[in-house]
């Protein structure tokens, strides 16, 4: 399986093949949790203060066959990230303490084939991506590029950092499954929003 979670320094997306990945703590992520004894981050702007917000539930990918449920997750209480269950290969997790872009994490695979984001190795810059939010809305997302990091190398700002521009990001496991059951890279997708009604 595929799963994004955070490690220190940056995303990684663990892979095991029919078992819960080995939890990973969370050192630092932008806008999301400080290092230990690093100070307080400065409080967001209340949500009055925010454009108006709907989460996301469903991610629909043409391309590659994906039209999948979308799941909040977040931290758990060791500071481990949340991961969509092994048991719901099909499920896509949305990663709901990020200030920056809209980051969408998926298994690529379990133990028993092909997950939902199995496919994301064959997206193309201009492939359409859709996320219907909760309130009915679809927001639609250009792919900009695709890119492959090698896990010691994620680069967190790149996906979870602010941006100029409404983003999204696709992060999956990809290169090469080891013995340990981990594949070596994570996929990462970049996204642009396109205006409304394109």
């Amino acid at each position: 399986m595929a799963v994004g979670m955070l490690l220190a320094g940056g995303v990684t997306v663990a892979a095991s093949r029919g078992s819960d990945p080995a939890p990973v703590r969370i050192a630092a992520a932008p806008a999301a949790v400080p290092s230990p004894g690093a100070p307080a981050p400065e409080a967001p702007p209340s949500a009055a203060a925010r454009a108006p917000f709907s989460p996301p539930v469903r991610l629909v990918v043409p391309r590659i066959g994906v039209d999948a449920p979308v799941q909040g997750v977040g931290l758990n209480p060791d500071g481990t990230v949340e991961v969509p269950p092994l048991d719901r290969p099909g499920q896509v997790g949305w990663y709901r303490a990020g200030d920056g872009p809209a980051v969408l994490l998926g298994h690529y695979d379990t133990r028993k084939g092909p997950a939902v984001f199995h496919g994301v190795p064959g997206l193309r810059p201009g492939d359409r991506i859709e996320v219907r939010q909760q309130d009915g809305d679809t927001v639609s997302y250009r792919v900009r590029e695709l890119r492959q990091f090698a896990k010691d190398a994620f680069p967190t700002e790149l996906v979870y950092g602010p941006t100029a521009t409404p983003q999204l990001r696709l992060v999956t496991c990809g290169g090469t499954l080891g013995r340990d059951g981990h594949y070596s890279d994570n996929i990462v997708v970049l996204a642009d929003r396109l205006p409304p009604g394109r």
